[in-house]
């Protein structure tokens, strides 16, 4: 591994160039397939005014490879028996401002937005 480059006072930042740089010679050269074996796909690697410049994609996780805490998934399924949040803060002994926050961060683990798709997605995974 390369040390990192030390820019001193003088020196101009030109990582926005360079990241511009990047985006262009990659729409240019155009992506390939993912990765195997859950390695990054290099997309492009090029040297830019003496610097090496990597721009690569990890694949996309499987369908519902989202993995949930104990206390997330104990939510889930509260949800799924359709308790809304008061309830299930409540049972918990946990604020309902709580369970408005695993829920979120259920929402963004599984990509969507609505109860309705978590449930429906979890389902997918575990029928």
């Amino acid at each position: 591994m390369k040390p990192a480059i030390a820019r001193t006072a003088n020196q101009p930042d030109n990582t926005p160039d360079l990241v511009r740089q990047l985006i262009e010679e990659s729409g240019r050269r155009g992506a390939g397939p993912e990765g195997e074996d859950g390695k990054a796909l290099v997309i492009l690697d090029l040297e830019v005014d003496g610097v090496r410049c990597v721009l690569s994609r990890r694949p996309e996780e499987e369908k519902g490879g989202a993995t949930l805490s104990p206390r997330e998934r104990e939510i889930a399924r509260m949800v799924a028996k359709g308790y809304p949040n008061k309830v299930i803060a409540r049972v918990l002994e946990i604020s309902s401002w709580t369970v408005s926050t695993h829920l979120r961060r259920i929402f963004a683990k599984l990509g969507v937005t609505t109860r309705a798709s978590m449930v429906a997605r979890l389902m997918e995974v575990r029928p």
